[in-house]
């Protein structure tokens, strides 16, 4: 489990194609710090496992369905990446829940400067929109956000907005993001829930 507190800019040094994935190495000095083989490292929003470390780098596989789900299926080296160390049992909950399972991903379609604050729109799946609430949470690229407008739920293009702060903008990839860009997104596991339990209840026939 993560919080969404990026603790990390990482780069991505070396992409191997496996059989079914991929094998990625990423620079991270402080997220391997104290990695043991097995530990879980958020990778721009998705949940990976060390396999292999050195003092600034450490090597993760990624299966076929990260892939499909994720902005991973483009990868490079010298990729910038949001990391974030899995959190400790009694640490504070600084962002929310995060697994590191993304859901899909979403579409930068503009950008907007107000005074030191950056608001990004984003262009979301219809599957997605339904679990998505204004003044909720969502993690972006890994980073625990909350949404600051929603379009309306018959709208033909469904979109969410954040709005970033500046240390949010140096410390994350956010920063860089631009009309166009893709991004990894995972919906608060709360609604995910619900939605569930709502299609059972009216499949049978309860709601």
């Amino acid at each position: 489990m993560f919080t969404g507190l990026i603790e990390e800019l990482g780069e991505i040094t070396a992409v191997t194609p496996t059989d079914d994935g991929l094998r990625l190495t990423v620079r991270g000095p402080l997220v391997v710090s104290d990695a043991t083989h097995g530990a879980s490292i958020a990778v721009s929003g998705v949940c990976l496992t060390v396999i292999d470390k050195t003092a600034d780098t450490f090597t993760a596989d990624v299966m076929g369905q990260s892939i499909v789900m994720s902005t991973l299926d483009d990868v490079a080296v010298g990729r910038k990446v949001n990391l974030e160390r899995a959190a400790a049992l009694g640490s504070r909950l600084g962002g929310h829940i995060v697994q590191g399972h993304v859901d899909g991903t979403a579409t930068v379609l503009e950008t907007r400067q107000s005074g030191d604050w950056r608001v990004i729109r984003f262009a979301i799946d219809r599957e997605h929109a339904p679990l998505l609430v204004d003044k909720g949470s969502i993690t972006v690229d890994g980073t625990s956000l909350t949404i600051s407008a929603i379009s309306e739920v018959d709208a033909p293009q469904q979109w969410f907005e954040v709005s970033l702060i500046p240390e949010t903008l140096v410390v994350t990839t956010l920063g860089a993001r631009v009309a166009g860009d893709r991004v990894n997104i995972e919906t608060d596991i709360v609604a995910r829930h619900v939605e569930r339990m709502l299609a059972f209840h009216t499949k049978e026939g309860l709601a």
